[in-house]
């Protein structure tokens, strides 16, 4: 079920894959007591949910000790699959429904990740300091930019100026008018080969400090 992720990531070490392998049971598990994931989509798992997470790691390797925030994360996307794939950078996964949030860390738990941190939090009240802020799908830019603005950090550690890497799909011309200055789109199916990302799905990247 991996080979999708090996796909376009073949210097997984090992570990990593096997991390990737667990997500399976980890999520149909926690899945059929809470629901995190539509139950029609479940079987999607890899495509829908992991791979597309890991657009943003296609868009950007994060350097080591970089600190990400994962805002709405809901039950660990894309903050989980992120954190296997950069296991030297530090990820905080915030949401405001706990029950979503208890499923992220419990998922963190079973694959050994050290450097993710689950919290029950709402955008507005997350005070840390991060490289990039990092969500899929969560609300408009608009809204979404004010609230994570104070969390952007001034100090530079990675190639791209620190900012928000958001996931979404649809027509967004409206949403990124304010921004088209400065903003860079990054359609999915120039990142990924399945028909899926096909759909008007796309990678915003927003500099921020």
């Amino acid at each position: 079920m991996i080979e999708i992720i090996t796909k376009y990531f073949p210097e997984l070490n090992e570990k990593q894959k096997q991390q990737f392998e667990m997500l399976n049971a980890l999520y149909r598990d926690w899945n059929a007591k809470i629901n995190v994931i539509s139950r029609k989509d479940i079987d999607n798992l890899y495509e829908h949910h992991v791979l597309h997470s890991l657009a943003i790691a296609k868009a950007i390797r994060f350097k080591d000790g970089s600190r990400i925030l994962d805002f709405g994360t809901g039950g660990g996307f894309p903050g989980i699959p992120l954190a296997i794939m950069f296991p030297k950078c530090k990820f905080r996964l915030i949401d405001g429904t706990g029950k979503k949030i208890m499923v992220a860390n419990e998922v963190a738990n079973a694959l050994g990740l050290q450097n993710v941190e689950a919290l029950h939090r709402r955008g507005e009240e997350e005070k840390g300091e991060y490289d990039f802020v990092v969500s899929r799908a969560v609300m408009q830019l608009p809204l979404l930019t004010k609230i994570i603005q104070k969390n952007i950090s001034k100090k530079q550690n990675n190639a791209l100026p620190n900012g928000l890497l958001c996931l979404k799909g649809g027509d967004l011309k409206e949403e990124l008018k304010p921004y088209l200055n400065i903003i860079d789109v990054m359609p999915l199916e120039d990142m990924f080969d399945e028909e899926w990302f096909k759909e008007d799905k796309k990678l915003i990247y927003l500099p921020m400090a």
